[in-house]
């Protein structure tokens, strides 16, 4: 199952596109809604979310599947 990715669009708006795919799954208007639905695509399928920035860096990444190096607790 592929991550997701949210990119600007060079036409305009944003696209949800699953990693290898030339097609996006869908576009928005929006980058905030864009990545809420690759967010909750993420979550469905156990993988990641990825949100780039115009510039195609990424900006925010979301795990939601089983990580083999899952963060420490840095509070305890």
């Amino acid at each position: 199952m592929p991550n997701q990715h949210t990119v600007h669009n060079p036409n305009g708006g944003w696209d949800v596109k699953g990693a290898g795919n030339k097609r996006a799954t869908k576009h928005f208007d929006n980058q905030k809604d864009a990545y809420e639905y690759a967010q909750n695509i993420a979550k469905n399928q156990g993988t990641e979310s990825f949100l780039h920035g115009r510039d195609g860096k990424i900006r925010a990444r979301e795990s939601y599947g089983n990580d083999p190096i899952p963060p420490r607790d840095k509070e305890h």
